[in-house]
Formats: structure tokens, C-alpha cells, sequence
């Protein structure tokens, strides 16, 4: 019989950490070729604005496939209602039947890739991060702050933004949140992003930005840069030379990187081979290949990968299935 799950219900069986480090193996499974996750399919609309992803895949020899669709529509917000939407569903990789629809009005797909921002700054940020840099005032740039808390030891944290009131409210929604508050981390409006970029030696971009917002004369030495808004065709965040002169580029997948993401741009103007791109789980599996220098600058190209979705799926479905089994005991 198939289990529905709303987004309450969803919500209460992710812990973070563990979040963090299902992430962390699902990428060291992807690069080891253990996935088989076929490519991203893509629906997009002119008007009203908007896309769709529809990706799917399994873990070879494992409990489950699992099937995603997530979708932006840019002008929601205009008619009261989010952005994004969303459900994933998860089926028996012994007899296809779907045991689980996860109506996660994409929260899941929100958090996953906070999760991968988060993998990407343990593996390759310098040790010592000075100050933290948010590009973005979206729902990502959001959660992509909130869940470094577990990550990174900083106190200070910029902020940039097209729009100056949003920065402000983002700060201060921020800044009520106890988690935050927790961290005691110090969070400040950037008086532009030349500044932020400046300041900051482990920077975040999460923007729909189609045109580079940063440049590569813009860098500093031993800064690390994870770039997620460039999900697909036409997006990019980064001037494509900065690519090219830094020391490190790691892929979430190299194959939908050079495809879509911030790494398309430099491989098509020809900075970058592909064989010179690393995968993120070689380098977790690997750290020796990651960054060996605080003075090396690195760039993280996540483009969100289905093994993302397949591992926060499982952990639903195992933490729903231990918790029938405690209801079970204790009744």
C-alpha cells in the first residue's frame, strides 16, 4: 500500500547532520559509478516564466528508485503563492511498486542542495574562514547559511543582493532564527558585491543571475567559491575566466556541469578541458585531490544531481519505517 507523506510529516525525519552525511556518500557512489541516473529532463516556459526538472535514478543492487520533479515559476509570488513546487516519488527496486509519495512542495529538493553546499565547503573552504559571503537572498542563499553552522567555525557572515530590502529582510529573518542565534554568527549587509567578495573567503552564490556576477580579477587568494544557481541553460554566476585561473574546479557531475552549469561557459570558450574538472565524490573519496594549499582558490560547480534526491528519499523511508517500528513498540 502506498505511504503519502505531507511536508509536516516530512519535515520531522531529516536530522541535519545525518542529512549532510547521506549527501557526502551519495556523491562518492556517483563518481564510483554505482548510480545510474539518466540525464536531467527539462521543461520550460516563457509565460509565465518558469521551468521544471524531472530527475530520477537508483543506486545499484539498493531498496529503491526514485523519481523528482520540482518546479520554479518566477512569478508566483505576484499571485501569493512560492516559487517552487514539488513531490518525489519512491518505488520498490524489487517489484516497481510506488511504497512512498513525498508531497515536499520541493522542500526536500531545498534542503539536499543545502546539503551539497554543505559537503562542498568541508571538503575544499580553507581551513581558517574568515568571513562567509551569500550571494543571494532566495530560499537557497537562505538555507545554504543556516546548514554551514554544522560545517564551518566563522562568526561573520556578508550578505549581497540586487535588491537592498530584501538583504535587509533576509538579514533579519536571519537573525530571529534560533539556530542562528546559536551559532552567534554576525551577519551584515555588503555595501556591494566587489566588497563581499573581498572580505569573504568561502563565498556562495544562489541566484538565477544569466550574466557573471563575479569576476575572476575580483578573487582573492585562498578563497573558495560553491556556485548552485546555474541549474540550467542560460544561467551563470561566474565569468567564465575565473574558472580558468582557479587552482581547483570540482563538479557535482562533470557530464551536467560542461552541459549547464558555471563549467559550460568555460569548456565552451575553451579555458577548460573536461578532464581537467574533478568530481566532488573523488574528492571526498580522495582528499589528497582537493585543496592542499589555505592559498589555493577553488571553485564548486553544483548543478544538483538525482543521487542527491535518491539519498534524501531513502532517509525518509528508513526513518518513516524505524518510526512505525517504535509507534509499534511502544504500543
Amino acid at each position: 500500500m502506498t505511504t503519502v507523506l505531507k511536508l509536516d510529516e516530512i519535515k520531522r525525519l531529516i536530522d541535519i547532520p545525518q542529512l549532510i552525511r547521506e549527501i557526502e556518500a551519495g556523491f562518492v557512489l556517483y563518481s564510483e559509478g554505482k548510480v545510474n541516473v539518466p540525464p536531467v529532463g527539462f521543461l520550460h516556459f516563457d509565460e509565465p516564466p518558469g521551468d521544471v526538472h524531472i530527475k530520477y535514478g537508483f543506486v545499484l543492487c539498493d531498496e529503491y528508485y526514485v523519481l523528482k520533479m520540482a518546479s520554479g515559476f518566477y512569478n508566483n509570488p505576484e499571485l501569493g503563492l512560492p516559487i517552487s513546487d514539488g513531490l518525489l516519488l519512491v518505488f520498490s527496486q524489487k517489484t516497481g511498486e510506488l511504497e512512498l509519495i513525498l508531497l515536499d512542495k520541493c522542500w526536500l529538493t531545498d534542503m539536499r542542495t543545502a546539503a551539497a553546499g554543505a559537503v562542498a565547503a568541508k571538503h575544499l573552504a580553507a581551513k581558517k574562514i574568515h568571513h562567509i559571503g551569500i550571494v543571494g537572498t532566495g530560499v537557497q542563499a537562505r538555507l545554504q547559511l543556516e546548514i554551514l553552522r554544522d560545517i564551518v567555525d566563522c562568526k561573520s557572515c556578508f550578505i549581497w543582493g540586487r535588491d537592498p530590502a530584501k538583504v535587509q529582510r533576509m538579514i533579519e529573518d536571519l537573525r530571529a532564527k534560533d539556530g542562528v542565534q546559536a551559532w552567534g554568527l554576525e551577519i551584515k549587509a555588503a555595501k556591494d558585491l566587489d566588497d563581499l567578495v573581498l572580505q569573504c573567503n568561502l563565498i556562495v552564490t544562489a541566484t538565477s543571475a544569466r550574466s557573471p556576477l563575479i569576476r575572476a580579477d575580483q578573487v582573492q587568494k585562498g578563497t573558495h567559491i560553491t556556485a548552485m544557481g546555474s541549474d540550467d541553460h542560460g544561467k551563470q554566476e561566474l565569468e567564465a575566466k575565473l574558472l580558468a585561473e582557479a587552482d581547483l574546479v570540482v563538479a557535482d557531475s562533470v557530464s551536467q556541469c560542461v552541459d549547464h552549469g558555471e563549467c559550460f561557459y568555460a569548456f565552451q570558450e575553451r579555458l577548460i578541458e573536461e578532464s581537467s574538472i574533478l568530481e566532488l565524490g573523488q574528492v571526498i573519496k580522495d582528499p589528497d585531490r582537493g585543496r592542499t594549499s589555505e592559498d589555493q582558490i577553488t571553485v564548486v560547480d553544483l548543478t544538483g544531481v538525482a543521487i542527491q534526491d535518491i539519498q534524501i528519499a531513502k532517509m525518509v523511508a528508513r526513518a518513516l519505517r524505524e518510526d512505525k517500528g517504535q509507534t509499534r513498540q511502544e504500543s
